[in-house]
């Protein structure tokens, strides 16, 4: 049921079939009133609930709304995809999600930077590929022929990067692996590992019995906008990032990034330039690797 759900996501994020989105197509960006709340769609936490993912966000958005007198509407999405799907056709206003499904958004004309977590200085994060220690498994050229999972299709660092790594190692993961599990979600991946399922697993990086390989810094899963939103509520919004470890109403404890992690605070003073560079991590990945990969997994 899962892979079905994956392939569709895939499907409707690249383009290749038109799929009714979750969210209904809205004529114009909402300004942050009382009548019109800015609306804001989180990608799914991996392994959470819904309750939990918002939870993650509300005291930010609680101390900005008492800051500025904006307002916000949280809502989580079903999947990546439909977090892009729901900035593209102008049902939502900020969202939060992976730097690929940033890009992809950003393509389609209907995402700008907003604001980064910052945690000891620094915006950034990293995937990884992991192993079990009876694997047999010391180097990525060790992956052919074993059982790989991989998380969301849509995700940078439990599927784009880890692909992108095992093909700059030489294998191609739809031709040179014995299966693949495509699992989820990081959190999925990293069970699926313990449960003893797989041999090897691509996710953020996280400890795991051994460490494969390990990616180059990765920009943090950002929060974006919708370029229409009104300028004056972009202005006031990115303000209150940059300050938000000081607003009232909120403890530095409640301040929350990727997967609920504790971080410093926030900035809005992000490089487009940055993210876009960061897509040079896993361009190779391209919609027919993708394809190739899924069919692949729908096999085993």
């Amino acid at each position: 049921m899962y892979l079905k759900q994956s392939i569709r996501r895939m499907l409707l994020a690249t383009g290749l079939a038109l799929m009714a989105s979750p969210f209904a197509a809205v004529a114009a960006q909402n300004d942050g009133t009382a009548a019109k709340p800015l609306r804001v769609i989180l990608v799914p936490a991996d392994g959470g609930t819904e309750d939990g993912t918002k939870k993650d966000f509300q005291p930010i958005f609680s101390a900005i709304e008492q800051s500025t007198g904006l307002k916000f509407d949280i809502k989580v999405g079903q999947s990546y995809g439909s977090v892009v799907e729901a900035m593209c056709s102008g049902a939502a206003d900020i969202a939060w999600y992976g730097p690929l499904s940033y890009l992809q958004a950003k393509s389609r004309g209907c995402s700008e930077l907003l604001a980064l977590a910052v945690s000891k200085g620094q915006s950034v994060y990293y995937s990884g590929l992991f192993a079990r220690t009876d694997s047999g498994i010391n180097s990525v050229a060790d992956l052919k022929g074993k059982k790989v999972a991989l998380g969301d299709v849509n995700s940078t660092s439990s599927f784009a990067v880890p692909v992108a790594m095992m093909m700059a190692g030489g294998v191609l993961p739809a031709r040179d692996l014995g299966t693949i599990n495509m699992a989820g979600s990081h959190a999925n991946v990293l069970k699926a590992l313990a449960e003893g399922l797989v041999d090897a697993g691509g996710a953020s990086f996280d400890s795991f019995d051994k460490v494969i390989i390990k990616s180059a810094a990765i920009p943090y899963p950002p929060l974006a906008i919708h370029p229409k939103v009104d300028g004056a509520v972009k202005a006031k919004l990115r303000e209150a990032f940059n300050n938000v470890d000081k607003l009232p109403g909120i403890t530095k404890d409640q301040i929350r990034g990727y997967g609920g992690g504790k971080v410093d605070g926030y900035t809005a003073n992000v490089s487009e330039e940055d993210m876009a560079n960061a897509g040079k991590l896993f361009e190779m990945v391209t919609d027919p690797v993708k394809q190739d990969i899924m069919k692949k997994a729908s096999a085993r």
